[in-house]
């Protein structure tokens, strides 16, 4: 309902939310002149049930969705007759690391794709994950931190006048350089160093210099929410940064919630039910899941691990070169931010051969890029390109 369907929620032109009554609209930008759609909700998502409710747990577990998933495209393929019809999978946010497993899953049961699209990319969990002892995420979110101030006029203004890509290419290269090896050293480094350190890491996130050393060089992706424009009261998204949320106190330490996220739920599950219920003429009274917490509460991880599934795609493109992925990102994602996916798909150890079997294009909106109507146009003339391409 947002990017690929033939209806989309109406919203305002750079995604923001509307005056309620909320509406749908036909999608100008459909991907259905491509190609045929299928929308698979995992159990627990959408209108996804187990038939009993003890079998939940297995279906929510990292392997347990990949095979239930990927069971259901072999079924799919089989009663519809499509075996050999191309095939595309594409997934957002988690729905790209299960892309990726599944990619590597299917491809071994006779199951190859011509492409695959990842939007909002996330193959390792670990990478964006703000954790004791892992320094990753405090280098991969500062490109994207940058970008946020930029967006809302916090830099300097020699690096206000810069153009975004250019600004976030600058930034990426200190990042992974000065500011990495800093991490590195931990209580080794010299206070000048840390202070050298901390005085750019101020310039780039818009950050005050005290509030850097204060956090040890380590920035927080809820910290920075909540810092940047603390002095209005207002807060920055998570999903996108562009969106401000109005804060009761400013005190304290985190968002008091996701603007970007309670922007889209509204609209989105008012759309859905109405269209699902007038023209699609399902009948029930079960809640649409547009985001189960009750899932995510009791997701079992194998072993307590995060999954990384660059393997798995890797893999499955050395089995099937003819495999091609399509890597779509927002400047403004604090989720899953574009430097933490490039240094993902760097990390997957793909073969020189087939390195020229992935692209990359950025948009200037957050992790649902395609809420804004600039971004949606340019993805569905990149998806086109990528799709006569793949085949």
């Amino acid at each position: 309902m947002g990017a690929l369907g033939p209806k989309r929620v109406a919203m305002e032109k750079e995604g923001w939310m509307p005056a309620p009554p909320y509406r749908y609209e036909d999608n100008v930008h459909t991907w259905l002149d491509q190609t045929d759609l299928v929308f698979i909700d995992p159990v627990g998502t959408g209108f996804s049930r187990a038939s009993k409710e003890d079998l939940d747990k297995k279906f929510w577990s990292f392997k347990g969705d990949i095979e239930s998933v990927g069971e259901f495209i072999r079924l799919y393929l089989t009663r519809y007759k499509r075996w050999t019809s191309p095939l595309f999978l594409a997934g957002e946010s988690y729905g790209t690391t299960r892309a990726a497993g599944l990619a590597g899953h299917l491809v071994d049961r006779g199951i190859a794709f011509n492409g695959i699209v990842l939007i909002s990319t996330v193959l390792d969990l670990a990478a964006i994950r703000f954790m004791p002892a892992n320094d990753l995420p405090f280098q991969l979110f500062v490109p994207t931190y940058a970008a946020t101030a930029w967006y809302h006029g916090r830099l300097s203004d020699e690096l206000q006048k810069r153009a975004l890509p250019d600004l976030v290419a600058e930034v990426k290269a200190w990042a992974e350089g000065d500011l990495t090896l800093a991490l590195m050293k931990g209580d080794r480094l010299s206070d000048a160093d840390r202070r050298s350190v901390a005085k750019k890491l101020s310039r780039y996130t818009g950050l005050d210099l005290d509030y850097i050393l204060g956090t040890n060089l380590r920035v927080n992706i809820y910290r920075f929410c909540k810092e940047l424009l603390r002095h209005e009261r207002r807060s920055v998204g998570r999903l996108d940064s562009r969106f401000k949320g109005v804060e009761g106190l400013a005190v304290t330490e985190r968002p008091e919630f996701d603007p970007s996220m309670l922007a889209i739920t509204p609209p989105y599950t008012a759309a859905f039910n109405h269209y699902a219920r007038s023209e699609l003429g399902i009948e029930t009274d079960l809640a649409y899941e547009t985001l189960s917490m009750s899932v995510n509460e009791k997701w079992e991880w194998e072993k307590g691990a995060m999954p990384a599934t660059g393997e798995a795609l890797r893999s499955a493109i050395a089995k099937n070169p003819y495999t091609k992925v399509f890597v779509g990102q927002g400047y403004y994602d604090l989720a899953t931010p574009l430097f933490a996916t490039e240094y993902m798909l760097s990390h997957m150890n793909v073969d020189p051969a087939f390195r020229a079997n992935f692209e990359m294009e950025n948009y200037e909106a957050g992790h649902m890029f395609y809420l804004d109507l600039e971004s949606l146009a340019a993805f569905r003339a990149d998806i086109e390109r990528f799709i006569a391409t793949a085949m």
